[in-house]
């Protein structure tokens, strides 16, 4: 994989931490629910998705690379479906 593609999908993998920090934050504010996580999860899938679908299909990165780059963004959907599920638990 080339380098400037590389700094892509790093650049792609912290905005997905940072909207996995803001809806944290949100449910810290004011409370939530697994709803905020299917909100992560429909950011991911509208706009970063289709982006790493096409850096595959212009052949800027390869099957392999492509399912790493998704496996950690579904990875933080799941990590703040448990985060918030602990903040249900300490809540109650």
């Amino acid at each position: 994989m080339e380098e400037k593609v590389q700094k892509e999908l790093e650049e792609l993998k912290g905005m997905v931490l940072a909207w996995k920090k803001s809806y944290l934050q949100a449910a810290r504010e004011g409370g939530g629910g697994d709803f905020l996580a299917l909100e992560l999860l429909e950011e991911i899938e509208q706009q970063v998705y289709p982006y790493a679908r096409r850096l595959l299909e212009c052949d800027y990165i390869n099957r392999a690379e492509i399912d790493q780059f998704l496996d950690f963004c579904y990875s933080q959907v799941e990590d703040l479906r448990g985060s918030l599920r602990g903040n249900r638990a300490e809540g109650q």
